[in-house]
């Protein structure tokens, strides 16, 4: 048995998480982070969720407590965001959640509170091996798979991590939750970005914070001018909606983003590469070396891609699509993660 000290969102997945820990005879205690204070209407870090947390706790008899780290999401989530925006990246804010609130800020926390280990409601699993190493695979439940977005989690904080409804399906989430009558059994998940609002959206959000340039939209073919951009600030390469429209009904891609100029070039041929740069890597366990071949994830539920690391990035086996500067890039061996960083 181990102290436990459970990151409860509100959401049934969490709430789950803590009943297994307790039928498993872990003492365990729950903790709500209080991450944004602004708008939020995505199910996530609002006061309804902390709410749901503690009425969970209470029903399931264990002591909860919230923990205020805004200055902390401000800092390395918020405001990172908005300046990737401003430079031009396309962020994954909620990586950033994962890398330094999660599994660093409410990590250390339950270290000094002297708990063993902390555990989350992510799909995803922990597995030790025969040597004693830990690592991260893919959860069971292929359609919630969050292995993507705890790339990185290093040695440490895998040893430190319980992940129990990682070797489980939603659906099965679900059935526990119900069956236990927890109130958050048939919760809507959260979606999106936490301080996004579905009526504002980015623009609003980012408009609030930095200034957002109209750019104009030329044809890469043509040369023709399909019109402009509200905001330059919120185009990412590969994107193709918003983008004007020259009354051919063709389907045109974002193939580049000049924030100096600005200008938005697009082209009816989709953007692709045999080679994507990779920055700020961070590994589970050992790098691995040139030459190690990987499957590739760009994206949260993308299909992976055949490719070799050749030490500063991946070289894909057949042309991939352009990914957008700063976006997450995860490295797999089968269904282990071996690492991650951004796109270059």
């Amino acid at each position: 048995m181990s102290r436990v000290l459970v990151a409860m969102s509100g959401g049934v997945d969490s709430s789950v998480t803590t009943a297994l820990l307790l039928a498993d005879g872990h003492e365990v205690v729950g903790a709500t982070m209080k991450l944004w204070g602004g708008d939020s209407d995505s199910g996530c870090c609002s006061v309804s969720d902390v709410e749901d947390a503690r009425r969970v706790a209470q029903q399931l008899g264990i002591t909860h407590h919230v923990f205020n780290f805004g200055a902390d999401f401000d800092a390395h989530v918020v405001e990172p965001y908005v300046q990737a925006h401003a430079q031009g990246r396309t962020p994954n804010p909620c990586v950033e959640c994962n890398r330094h609130l999660k599994f660093d800020r409410f990590l250390r926390r339950a270290l000094q509170l002297g708990f063993d280990a902390v555990a989350t409601g992510h799909h995803a699993q922990v597995v030790r091996d025969g040597g004693g190493r830990y690592r991260l695979r893919r959860g069971a439940d292929a359609a919630k798979d969050q292995s993507y977005v705890l790339h990185m989690l290093d040695q440490a904080a895998l040893a430190r991590t319980l992940l129990p409804v990682g070797a489980m399906t939603k659906a099965d989430v679900r059935a526990r939750a119900a069956a236990l009558g927890l109130r958050t059994a048939a919760k809507p998940d959260s979606q999106d970005v936490c301080f996004i609002t579905s009526t504002g959206g980015r623009a609003a959000f980012l408009g609030d914070r930095i200034p957002l340039r109209p750019a104009p939209v030329v044809d890469a073919d043509s040369g023709q001018s399909l019109g402009t951009v509200p905001a330059v600030e919120l185009v990412t390469v590969g994107q193709r909606r918003g983008l004007g429209d020259a009354g051919d009904a063709r389907r045109r891609y974002v193939v580049a983003v000049d924030q100096a100029a600005p200008q938005v070039t697009v082209s009816s041929t989709p953007p692709t590469t045999t080679r994507l740069g990779v920055v700020d890597v961070t590994w589970t366990d050992q790098p691995i070396g040139e030459g190690t071949r990987v499957l590739v994830q760009c994206s949260a539920h993308g299909a992976p891609a055949t490719a070799t690391w050749d030490g500063g990035g991946v070289v894909f086996d057949e042309p991939h699509r352009v990914v957008a500067a700063g976006q997450s890039v995860v490295l797999y061996d089968g269904d282990d993660v071996l690492g991650g960083g951004m796109a270059a």
